[in-house]
């Protein structure tokens, strides 16, 4: 039986962990022995040191207790976007949230206390169930490094569920875009702006009349695009002549983000083209889409799960990425499943002990589903 007051106490002490990006030594060091305790086997791998971090992938397993049962594995992120030093947590009734001076922290520690406390009640109540593993991976916040470096042969599971999604709690995200990133370096020519601006050449200013005439925000149901970071000049006095801009792309349809890819190139480099600058822009694919419907087995799975907690399984076309994309890219079968929790990666961010709790009664629901095949 899922215990909400031992939910709410796990969840109050992974906040109290701080783990941003390449830094999930503490949350690591709190969760292997729990999964221990759990009766699971486990292991760090060495992602840490391949991306700079302190920190490897946790991966553990429990044999099941139903011969050729279905297997699940069940995924999380350790690390959280920042500022969480010197988080303090406020407790109003059901609902745990910061007091607004730094995010809470609940992407994703919210979705490691569900599964914890599912795999709790597993094991409390004798439930028969087939193997499952448990990956909580690192630095999923800064480009979903941990899932990507991480070797996928460990994973020996059939099915797999990552926790690591907004409301509605218990959610299925059933389908995630492709996310391109494009960083664009824009070449003007310098000169002194008071005495001879007529021999500069402005990047900043083709930079800016590029961006005004690029189709960004919602471009479709599908499709997004956003100019997120642009830095460059060196003195107010100055035409600035380098200016270097983050942007990315994002879509569900690999036509529409192809589209959308080169619209944002062509429009740089012709707006430059236009003053006498020049841009050169680079792409990067960070992940690929995935996308499943009711037919598939995974589906059925999880809609099951959901009916058997009582809830209507309620399904959602994603617009960011997650774990669950590398898994899929990589051939095996995983869904993004909602922990409840709002306002991620912001310092309204909150979730609600009921939810939590919700998220972790459906955890066992997934591994009991899967069990009886």
């Amino acid at each position: 039986m899922i215990n909400k007051l031992r939910i709410q106490k796990t969840f109050i002490e992974l906040l109290q962990i701080n783990s941003p990006s390449k830094h999930e030594r503490g949350m690591a060091d709190y969760l292997k022995p729990r999964l221990e305790e759990l009766g699971f086997s486990v292991e760090e791998d060495d992602t840490g040191s391949r991306i700079d971090g302190d920190t490897g992938n946790i991966i553990a397993f429990k044999p099941g207790t139903i011969p050729g049962a279905k297997s699940v594995f069940l995924g999380a992120h350790l690390d959280t976007v920042e500022p969480t030093d010197k988080l303090k947590v406020v407790i109003d009734g059901e609902k745990i949230s910061s007091d607004g001076t730094t995010i809470l922290g609940a992407d994703d520690k919210a979705g490691i206390a569900a599964i914890i406390e599912g795999l709790q009640s597993i094991i409390d109540d004798s439930k028969p169930h087939g193997d499952i593993q448990v990956i909580f991976n690192v630095s999923e916040e800064i480009g979903l490094l941990g899932a990507r470096f991480m070797d996928h042969s460990k994973i020996k599971s059939d099915y797999g569920f990552v926790f690591d999604t907004q409301k509605p709690v218990c959610c299925i995200t059933w389908s995630a875009p492709s996310h391109v990133n494009l960083l664009v370096e824009i070449t003007g020519k310098a000169s002194h702006a008071g005495m001879a601006p007529e021999n500069g050449v402005s990047a900043i200013l083709a930079s800016s009349n590029a961006i005004s005439k690029m189709r960004l925000g919602q471009i479709d149901h599908e499709t997004t695009a956003n100019v997120g970071v642009i830095e460059g000049g060196k003195a107010r006095n100055i035409v600035p002549d380098r200016v270097t801009i983050k942007a990315e792309a994002r879509s569900r349809d690999e036509a529409k983000l192809a589209a959308q890819v080169e619209h944002m190139k062509a429009t740089f480099e012709e707006e430059a083209s236009k003053i006498g600058a020049t841009a050169d822009v680079h792409t990067e694919n960070e992940y690929s889409a995935y996308r499943w419907t009711e037919t598939d087995d995974i589906v059925k799975l999880a809609a099951a799960a959901s009916r058997r907690i009582g809830l209507e399984p309620v399904f959602v076309d994603g617009g960011g990425g997650s774990d669950a994309n590398v898994y899929n890219m990589a051939g095996i079968p995983v869904l993004n499943i909602g922990v409840g929790y709002g306002g991620a990666h912001s310092s309204s961010e909150s979730v609600t002990v009921t939810d939590m709790a919700k998220c972790a009664e459906y955890v066992v629901g997934l591994i009991e589903t899967a069990a009886e095949g």
